[in-house]
């Protein structure tokens, strides 16, 4: 039997080569003699750039910037060179990710990305020809205003005012936009983003509805976030001719990417589509008999783009049974058996607080990864079992 992991990380606690590496012990503990690859999967959020520049040869470059409460931090983006071109890779969420942001302090409306704009800044430093950007893992929903200030572009009151934006609630103060001042650096490289696709920038599905709880966000600041995201939209609008408020990938991390659109010209893709430019799993998908992946949270959102669901969908190409490995099993959660995932399976099996489930994770995980191996070997049995009385019946 072969098997083929192919795993994301769980959020805010393991990265996907942790994760790999746990269920390959399970894997192991069951059957050392197992034919087994293991593909650590990023979806555009955390390990984004340090697996990219890991697969082309590349280095990491650490700076400090600010991060999403306003608090200098320590973060870094990719280079690579290929083919006579220099590339940097961004990672949003290791500069204005969710786990950057203390949890009394989780409140979209008065996070930022200016950190993100920080290092974008510095990428063009390098003098680099191409930015690639993951958006995911946020911990912001500021529609990238923060971003754009970082990047020269200043916000104007009513009054003609210019405005700091620093955070979401910030956005609701500001009357127009003007980009006389944006850095004239960005006309000449080209920037890819690899969001999820699916997430819109305003409406009953917007960000602000959507993720905004996930961020700490009450209900009462949901709506007000929505708002401004949508009078946000109107500013963009009036400054550059283009409505963001429903366009593919709009709503990616918090916003981001409409500010993405409308200040830097970026060109937005489905994180999986561009991705498996850098990462090739398809052939390696096809020889398994059986593909697991894992991810942190198992629910409604994971058919919509997220790593368990892009596995399944190449498994299914080749009718290859998929097991998925989760931290916790939320809100339809059986979506995913529409979506090509034939089973799931929770790590955690008896009630424990957060804290020590982040702890226990990798055991964890190691175990629920041996434990469906010995639940498919008691099927095995009972499949031979029924198959050699058919036999014995027949003859």
């Amino acid at each position: 039997m072969k098997i083929v992991i192919v795993p994301s990380g769980f959020k805010e606690c393991l990265d996907a080569e942790d994760v790999g590496v746990a269920m390959e012990r399970g894997v192991r503990r069951f059957d050392p003699s197992i034919d087994l690859e293991v593909i650590p999967m990023i979806d555009g959020g955390e390990g984004f750039a340090k697996t990219i520049v890991d697969i082309k040869g590349g280095k990491l470059i650490y700076k400090k910037v600010t991060g999403p409460v306003g608090k200098r931090i320590k973060s870094y983006f990719g280079i690579f060179e290929e083919r006579g071109k220099r590339t940097a890779v961004i990672e949003m969420a290791a500069v204005a990710g969710l786990k950057l942001v203390p949890r009394n302090q989780r409140n979209p409306l008065k996070t930022t990305t200016y950190g993100v704009g920080e290092l974008i800044r510095a990428a063009l430093d390098e003098s680099v020809d191409h930015i690639l950007i993951g958006c995911g893992d946020s911990g912001t929903s500021d529609g990238g205003a923060g971003m754009a200030q970082a990047l020269g572009v200043r916000f104007i009151d009513k009054k003609q005012r210019p405005i700091f934006i620093n955070g979401g609630e910030g956005l609701l103060k500001a009357d127009a936009v003007n980009m006389k001042n944006i850095d004239k650096r960005l006309q000449r490289v080209s920037i890819d983003v690899a969001c999820n696709w699916k997430n819109v920038l305003c409406g009953e599905t917007g960000v602000a509805r959507v993720f905004g709880p996930q961020k700490g966000a009450t209900p009462e600041q949901v709506e007000q976030l929505s708002f401004a995201l949508e009078h946000y939209a109107t500013l963009i609008q009036e400054a550059i001719g283009v409505d963001v408020r429903s366009l593919p990938g709009s709503g990616a991390s918090g916003g981001l990417g409409a500010g993405l659109i409308a200040f830097t010209s970026a060109v937005l893709h489905p994180r999986f589509d561009i991705i498996m430019n850098y990462i090739n799993i398809e052939e390696t998908i096809s020889t398994a008999d059986i593909v697991f992946t894992a991810e942190g949270s198992l629910d409604f959102q994971t058919p919509n783009g997220k790593i368990p669901a892009e596995v399944a969908r190449i498994a299914k190409k080749n009718n290859i049974p998929v097991i998925a490995i989760t931290g916790t099993i939320g809100k339809g959660a059986k979506l995913n058996y529409e979506a090509g995932i034939d089973a799931y399976s929770s790590i955690i099996q008896k009630p424990t607080t957060l804290e020590k489930a982040i702890i226990k994770a990798p055991k964890w995980i190691e175990d629920s990864t041996e434990s469906v191996l010995r639940q498919i070997l008691i099927g095995f049995g009972i499949a031979r079992r029924k198959y050699t009385k058919e036999r014995v019946y027949q003859s």
